[in-house]
């Protein structure tokens, strides 16, 4: 009798174990632990992604101002962050010894508490100014043209650049790489130049085809591109090299050659336009606008060197089905780590994804002591994320700390999700593929800020210093 009892019982609270055992793993409550992880970088560099001791979640109130994180609400899915795998970063980090270069490689492409799980990386298609010499992967005598590119090859790239990326995608093979050309062939220009002109209209059809082999050539290296786009700030034609592509053209050249080249081969790569600054929001609007080219159109990209990052979400407003992408903003030789680290992740990181953008990537990812290598007319004062001297010392500079704070944190496939901007303190927030809460926060005041996060009825309650970033974890 009393073991009948015993199991009456046990059947019982069999559904009330489950209930408890539901809540305690629900996707919707604060971790069982009931603790965030903190990692913080402070502009006088006494901390950098430095983690804290962890914060516990309670149900205490007070009067400081509130983030609340809303996983309700859910907006677009993130792609990755990350920088331009330029030829001089290859070339800087491929000078390394094999055990520092493969050391680098893992902190760089994996995720763990001693790495920053870089996600995404944009790559030139032939060479960018941040070469050390100008080369198109079609290279011909002045006076001769290829009209059926029996000449393409990888050229240089095939010594830095593409040994590299199979390294780096034997640490992560699903890292996402955009491909950009700064100039084509110059036999294809109309100035014959490598530095401006624009592209002649009687070889847009070659230089489709161009991009459908470039993109084979890849693939055949074991490299998948993700997207493309079909110039690099192609209202820049005073850099070397770079080309002027009005965004008629780009339209013209998408819509009648470029889109069907892709179609005809069967090849999946994104194409995204513009890929320039956010003052012209107009440029993308224009080929989205067109009826041949906005089929073949994946999205949008934007760089800030000019105008505002709501650009983006004029755009997204316009064409929401299609997506945004934030491809470059540098960090210079000439300015201080507060001021890049602040204005940055303000901008970079966090005006772009609350701006609907699917990526967030960094200039150039390696230079030498020197901001070398640069092409003749190229950019001198670029800083790259790491500088690696002659002496293979690598220096961690202020654009690894600004990506790192949500590479390391938001993988691919997490979603951003709601949070308020509360006076100085701007933030963003994610939902990660296995459930876990990302908040980035930037103090833009210039005194130290106290707040609460608030997610699910509990709160936190912490400080952040002038100018400081964090990112919790819960």
């Amino acid at each position: 009798m009393k073991n009948i009892n015993k199991k009456l019982q046990i059947l019982l609270l069999l559904p009330l174990i489950a209930v408890q055992i539901k809540c305690g793993t629900s996707k919707n409550s604060v971790t069982t632990s009931g603790k965030a992880e903190a990692w913080i970088t402070t502009t006088d560099e006494t901390l950098k992604l430095q983690k804290q001791n962890d914060l516990v979640f309670n149900s205490e109130t007070n009067s400081n101002q509130t983030i609340l994180v809303d996983a309700s609400q859910k907006f677009q899915t993130i792609e990755g962050f990350g920088f331009s795998l330029t030829g001089g970063s290859a070339q800087a980090i491929m000078k390394l010894d094999k055990a520092k270069k493969e050391a680098l490689l893992q902190e760089l492409f994996t995720r763990n508490n001693d790495a920053i799980g870089l996600s995404y990386l944009r790559i030139s298609i032939g060479a960018s100014d941040l070469n050390e010499k100008v080369f198109s992967y079609d290279d011909m005598p002045e006076g001769q043209t290829d009209l059926k590119l029996e000449h393409f090859n990888l050229g240089s790239d095939l010594n830095d650049v593409v040994p590299l990326l199979k390294e780096i995608l034997a640490i992560n093979p699903k890292i996402k790489i955009m491909g950009s050309p700064w100039s084509p062939p110059v036999w294809m220009k109309d100035n014959g130049n490598s530095k401006g002109g624009s592209l002649q209209p009687k070889y847009y059809q070659v230089y489709a085809e161009y991009f459908v082999k470039y993109i084979q050539a890849m693939k055949a290296q074991g490299i998948v591109i993700d997207a493309i786009t079909p110039q690099n700030e192609p209202l820049h034609p005073g850099n070397n090299p770079s080309l002027l592509m009005l965004a008629e053209q780009q339209a013209d050249f998408i819509g009648n050659n470029l889109g069907p080249a892709f179609a005809k081969a069967k090849i999946k790569t994104k194409i995204v336009v513009y890929d320039h600054n956010c003052n012209k929001p107009e440029y993308p609007l224009t080929i989205l606008k067109d009826a041949k080219a906005n089929p073949f159109v994946a999205g949008s990209a934007f760089h800030l060197y000019e105008g505002d990052i709501s650009a983006l979400s004029t755009v997204h407003n316009a064409y929401p089905k299609k997506d945004l992408y934030f491809t470059e903003q540098y960090t210079g030789s000439k300015s201080s780590f507060e001021s890049d680290l602040k204005w940055s992740v303000k901008n970079v990181v966090i005006g772009s994804m609350r701006n609907w953008s699917v990526n967030a990537l960094s200039w150039g990812l390696a230079n030498d002591e020197y901001y070398k290598p640069f092409t003749p007319g190229g950019c001198s004062t670029c800083k790259g994320a790491l500088m690696i001297d002659q002496a293979q010392n690598i220096k961690r500079e202020v654009g690894y700390y600004i990506i790192g704070h949500a590479s390391k944190f938001v993988p691919e496939g997490s979603v951003r999700i709601g949070s308020n901007i509360s006076n100085n303190l701007y933030n963003v927030a994610f939902k990660t593929p296995s459930g876990q809460i990302v908040l980035i926060v930037e103090n833009d005041g210039t005194s130290t800020e106290s707040f609460n996060i608030k997610y699910n009825q509990k709160q936190i309650s912490t400080t952040l210093n002038a100018g400081a970033v964090a990112t919790y974890v819960w």
